[in-house]
């Protein structure tokens, strides 16, 4: 059957120091763009090139970072496919607006990728499940905690992803947010394959979290692809092939001689607190600032290294 997204470092966890709750004066009228370019070389970590996978596609190049330490099993599967060349030639199946859009990997009959329907059964590409990667064991894991509240769980961040956790489980897993990279499945038990990943194109769908292997997120290059039109067939399935979108190729960038290197920001860094405040508070054209963000807005800063 299709799958598809439902409707729906020592123990005990260390604690980095939380963003104060206002910002110093000193960076009262500063932007969040001026903290970020002004951050030191201290405030950066770099990318494993082996975490990062690249999309070409008739829309454009997407660079996506995956997320090992969250889904192991998952990002695993995905870069066998990728080293197998299973998502060459697969296509964009759905794009779903204010929600997702979706792709497949050629099936091993090397037939074109399928878009149909939920009760429409199609070949599987794995002979034994993978574990239902929703959430982890916080154990080991440092998380800078977000000064500011949040609707589903304690927010906060974790080795530069937007994650939650709940202390009297001991667990943790990523948030989904806008250019979230996740994994298709069909209802419970499947866990999906890797072979239909989707990346988010809309308000972050925060009640997928724990119920979906989430597995990385959009470095660069999800604006053409959260442009293309809309599927037509229930939950934005495209109807006809010609309305599917080709991938060229899929490869990690470990793969790609010269690819650019890439850096995220260190989430425990005091830029990244900087960061947090000067987006809560925002001046300039508000006339009256939040003094809060919620964890999907506390995007973490990436770039190209220089």
């Amino acid at each position: 059957m299709k799958r598809l997204l439902p409707l729906l470092l020592a123990a005990p966890l260390l604690l980095a120091q939380a963003p104060t709750a206002s910002p110093p004066p000193s960076l009262a009228n500063t932007s969040a763009d001026q903290i970020i370019a002004a951050a030191p070389a201290s405030a950066w970590a770099a990318i494993d090139p082996d975490d990062i996978m690249v999309m070409d596609t008739a829309a454009g190049q997407m660079v996506i970072q995956l997320a090992p330490l969250f889904a192991p099993a998952h990002v695993a599967a995905i870069k066998a496919l990728v080293k197998a060349g299973r998502f060459d030639d697969g296509r964009i199946v759905r794009v779903q607006d204010n929600y997702v859009v979706q792709w497949a990997a050629k099936p091993l009959d090397g037939k074109e990728p399928v878009s149909q329907p939920p009760d429409v059964r199609e070949q599987r590409v794995r002979a034994a499940p993978l574990p239902a990667e929703y959430e982890r064991s916080a154990k080991g894991l440092a998380f800078t905690p977000s000064p500011f509240k949040d609707t589903y769980a304690e927010a906060g961040w974790i080795a530069g992803w937007q994650a939650a956790r709940d202390r009297k489980a001991g667990t943790a897993w990523l948030a989904h947010c806008y250019g979230t990279v996740g994994v298709g499945r069909d209802m419970p038990p499947d866990t999906g394959d890797g072979a239909e990943l989707y990346t988010v194109i809309g308000h972050g769908p925060r009640h997928l979290d724990r119920n979906i292997a989430n597995v990385g997120r959009v470095l660069a290059g999800i604006e053409p692809h959260a442009a293309l039109p809309r599927g037509t067939e229930a939950l934005g399935f495209y109807k006809d092939e010609a309305q599917r979108v080709k991938i060229a190729r899929v490869r990690l960038a470990s793969q790609i001689p010269g690819f650019p290197a890439w850096q995220m920001m260190d989430t425990a860094s005091p830029s990244f607190a900087q960061v947090v405040q000067a987006r809560a508070n925002r001046t300039g054209f508000f006339v009256r600032p939040a003094g809060a963000a919620d964890l999907c807005t506390l995007k973490v800063p990436v770039r190209e290294a220089k």
